[in-house]
């Protein structure tokens, strides 16, 4: 870890530690050559890749997004995390060469926060509908004050949304009160 944390910081990272854990702050334009170090250095697992939205973030004077490497040594059993920061409509370099694990997760960041990768072999969402518009992990999304009207012709309103929530009425997802308005049907109950 030492010859990590040395190399590291010779590409200009900042180390700091986070909860026991090792965690450096680097350019994005290393972020590639930081984590294919850190691989080298027989961290051999990409575990995750996460953002973080700083909008409205109290206290916080950098860029508005932070993108998360977490790796993982199996041997040593050891964890790093490398990070990177940027403003909105900026790219990141795939790390997809590195690990085929970073397709999944790089598609999963770029489908809640809209963070693109570059090189990307597939970027496209990976949990929400192809015709929902924005990301639903922005600090700025308008959750629950929109209704939403899909391209297969589903419609969702937020206030039946949350009535049906509040067990209230029926709503959008045939529940009341917990109890699915199918299986009341069935059982001849009201």
């Amino acid at each position: 870890m030492e010859s990590l944390n040395d190399k590291l910081q010779e590409l200009g990272a900042k180390k700091l530690v986070l909860d026991g854990f090792d965690s450096f702050v680097i350019d994005k334009s290393k972020i590639i050559e930081a984590i294919e170090l850190a691989k080298e250095a027989g961290f051999n697992l990409l575990s995750d890749i996460f953002a973080i939205d700083y909008l409205d973030y109290p206290e916080h004077e950098g860029k508005r997004f932070a993108v998360v490497y977490n790796l993982f040594a199996i041997d040593t059993k050891q964890r790093v995390f490398i990070r990177t920061e940027l403003e909105p409509n900026e790219a990141l370099p795939t790390a997809s060469n590195l690990w085929s694990s970073a397709n999944v997760v790089e598609r999963e960041v770029f489908d809640m926060f809209g963070i693109k990768f570059s090189g990307h072999p597939n970027l496209t969402k990976l949990h929400t509908p192809d015709d929902l518009e924005g990301h639903p992990l922005l600090k700025d999304f308008p959750l629950g004050e929109t209704a939403t009207l899909f391209n297969d012709g589903r419609f969702i309103d937020p206030a039946a949304f949350r009535a049906s929530l509040k067990g209230s009425s029926q709503g959008m997802t045939g529940y009341k009160g917990g109890a699915r308005r199918g299986l009341k049907r069935v059982r001849g109950d009201d």
